[in-house]
């Protein structure tokens, strides 16, 4: 391992914490502000993630996915986050799902942005694992204790933190899209 990914791992524990009604405001207020700067561009804004599910002890991270109609647009919405700060990372390896990252501080609690056409399998696995947890209040029970598990054993490593996580969410979207 590289003296880097130490100190990495190091310094940004990973933190699940009990379901925050706040943060329904927050993604509301991060909405708002993505919709004035792309909403001519896009379909709809979507809260998915963890945070996006009452009661589910989540990591304090908002994920957002900007839906829009067709990849066509993309290069306008660059161009626009860019003229506020963003900078565009690529799908990183998850197709049908692209990562933007804010470049200073807006003011918003930490958030995920994602730009998804309508059809992609990125989005369309974020609301078929939300829709699912939503209406399985057993699975909210299940992932809980999967996730504050893997919070104790990964705690400063979040690529195993989020790798443990796997089966477990392959499990719910094998269930939620057939």
């Amino acid at each position: 391992m590289k003296k880097v990914d130490v100190i990495a791992k190091s310094v940004i524990p990973v933190e699940v914490v009990p379901y925050n009604h706040g943060w329904k405001t927050e993604f509301n207020k991060i909405k708002e502000r993505m919709l004035e700067m792309v909403g001519d561009l896009i379909l709809s804004a979507e809260h998915v993630g963890s945070t996006s599910v009452e009661g589910l002890s989540a990591k304090p991270i908002i994920d957002l996915d900007l839906v829009m109609e067709s990849y066509s647009v993309l290069p306008e919405i660059i161009g626009r986050f860019q003229q506020y700060g963003y900078m565009h990372r690529g799908n990183q390896g998850i197709e049908g799902r692209e990562v933007f990252e804010r470049t200073a501080d807006d003011g918003f609690m930490n958030y995920h942005l994602y730009v998804c056409p309508q059809d992609g399998k990125g989005y369309l696995e974020h609301i078929a694992f939300r829709d699912y947890l939503r209406a399985h209040p057993s699975a909210v029970e299940e992932y809980e204790q999967v996730k504050l598990s893997l919070a104790r054993q990964y705690r400063y490593d979040r690529e195993d933190y989020t790798e443990g996580k796997t089966e477990f969410v392959r499990s719910i979207l094998d269930k939620a899209m057939h």
